[in-house]
């Protein structure tokens, strides 16, 4: 986990929670229009990559209690972690990229509507993703992946002084870079390769020697469609086209994004292929579907996209007709931290990823609500424009009076909490019964995203070891931690019933 240097340790923000009378009158618990979708709050719990599908992206009773759990709690979204569009293997990650995943996303739309007795709207999030290999042994790089040619040989004659290197058998170069130091690899090897050595080979948008990566434009819209066709045909009140982050989509709307190929350049050309793949969703599921999107703010790296990009493509997502905003910040592999061999490059372990999940060490800014400035810009501006698409905002939002003061000061229309929620999927529902002196605060301190970054399941220390002997609890591969949070048992069933 990346920090800051010379980083603070920041307390918790002083909470006061209001009495349910209070609640019952807020802007955070008043209902809003998602296009078609009406939410009885503006509490959402955005998606979260938990490490419980199969490997062949199934879902699974893991799956459903994580969902079930987070509905409880009856927050007015829940938005489903990235899930996969294309029928490729990739780990324990949901998938749509074929109708056979239809029935268990169903059971998932049917398992939270129970759940929340009607209460909460679903929605999943659909992703694409290119290749990311593990860091490879030095030997193994060498041997199978390098492809040598004559520029290498031109740079180990001037970086050793032997023109022997010109005529050298190829084994024994070879051979002979698996020993070389860091310095010499520096001056024979370029950028790419040394990051592949590094870092593990890494697919980017702007690879036009690939066909597949050549042909994105003509092949995404169509993936991107059918994922939301199947999305509606297993229950989901809407999908949100995942284009943050360190994948496909956000690669296109970078700043390094130099495809010339029409998509790539100009702002103009890096939203090109997202509204393309947009109004592709959009004549598939209908006009009274729900689409959103979620997208950065900043991308918080060198020579990327920042703010005033993001201005422009959240009125560009706007004026083209997207339910919803949710903006992001950060997490980038460009910045990432150099992974152990044998694993892979991981986006939210440098200064981007610190952005997109600031924890209580910190700079004098602190987490809470850190990314919140870049909502209000983006919605300002989407206002100007005409256009009354809700702005979802996040990162560090933990309070009633946090989220209170956001909504009331216009900077966002709908509050989303990943970790507060993590720690207390109850903490909505007890803000507005009045008791929110029972929530489990997070405490920021990013052991869940830890969990994540191995590729583990993802809990919650704060609860995670607690009534390990809890009857039915489900429990982590090696049995040391419960799967989901305890059920807020003290809770009154009259008090459950909520007003519709």
């Amino acid at each position: 986990m990346w920090r800051q240097g010379k980083p603070i340790r920041h307390s918790l923000l002083e909470a006061r929670w209001p009495t349910a009378e209070e609640a019952a009158r807020s802007r955070l618990f008043s209902p809003i229009k998602v296009g078609g979708v009406r939410l009885e709050s503006r509490t959402w719990v955005p998606a979260m990559v938990p490490w419980r599908a199969t490997e062949d992206g199934l879902v699974t009773p893991n799956v459903l209690q994580w969902y079930e759990r987070f509905a409880a709690g009856r927050p007015g979204a829940i938005v489903v972690e990235a899930t996969g569009i294309r029928d490729i293997a990739s780990g324990p990650l949901l998938r749509i990229g074929h109708d056979r995943f239809i029935p268990g996303l169903h059971q998932l739309v049917e398992t939270v509507r129970r759940a929340s007795r009607g209460h909460t709207r679903l929605f999943i999030q659909i992703i694409d993703f290119l290749a990311v290999k593990r860091r490879p042994e030095k030997d193994k790089f060498f041997a199978r992946f390098f492809a040598l040619n004559d520029h290498h040989r031109a740079a180990l004659v001037e970086a050793t002084g032997d023109a022997l290197w010109l005529a050298a058998n190829e084994s024994a170069i070879r051979r002979f870079l698996i020993d070389a130091p860091d310095d010499l690899l520096d001056s024979v090897l370029d950028e790419r390769e040394l990051e592949s050595l590094r870092y593990g080979y890494r697919e980017r948008v702007t690879d036009m020697d690939l066909p597949h990566i050549r042909e994105l434009p003509e092949v995404l819209p169509g993936i991107f469609a059918a994922a939301a066709v199947r999305a509606r045909e297993a229950g989901f009140d809407g999908v949100e086209l995942h284009y943050a982050h360190a994948y496909t989509m956000a690669s296109f709307l970078s700043a390094k994004n130099n495809r010339p190929d029409g998509y790539g350049g100009r702002r103009e050309n890096r939203v090109r292929l997202p509204r393309e793949v947009y109004r592709a969703v959009r004549e598939r599921v209908g006009a009274d579907y729900c689409v959103g999107v979620r997208f950065l703010g900043d991308e918080v790296i060198t020579g990327g996209s920042h703010l005033e990009d993001a201005v422009y493509f959240g009125t560009e997502f706007a004026r083209c007709g997207f339910d919803y905003l949710s903006v992001s910040k950060g997490g980038k592999f460009d910045d990432a931290r150099q992974p152990k061999v044998g694993h892979a490059v991981y986006p939210y372990t440098g200064p981007s990823g610190y952005e997109c999940m600031p924890t209580v060490w910190s700079d004098a800014r602190g987490p809470f609500g850190r990314n919140v400035g870049l909502a209000a810009t983006i919605r300002q501006a989407v206002r100007n424009a005409g256009c009354h698409t809700p702005i979802v905002t996040s990162g560090g939002i933990a309070t009633f009076e946090q989220a209170e003061q956001i909504l009331q000061s216009d900077e966002a229309d709908i509050v989303a909490a990943a970790r507060q929620s993590l720690a207390d999927p109850d903490w909505f529902l007890k803000i507005k019964l009045g008791r929110g002196d029972e929530i489990r605060r997070c405490e920021f301190t990013n052991y869940c995203e830890g969990l994540d970054q191995m590729h583990k399941q993802v809990t919650c220390k704060l609860w995670d070891r607690v009534q390990l002997d809890e009857p039915g609890a489900a429990m982590s591969g090696d049995a040391r931690r419960r799967l989901v949070a305890p059920r807020w048992r003290d809770t009154p069933e009259e008090e459950m019933v909520v007003e519709d």
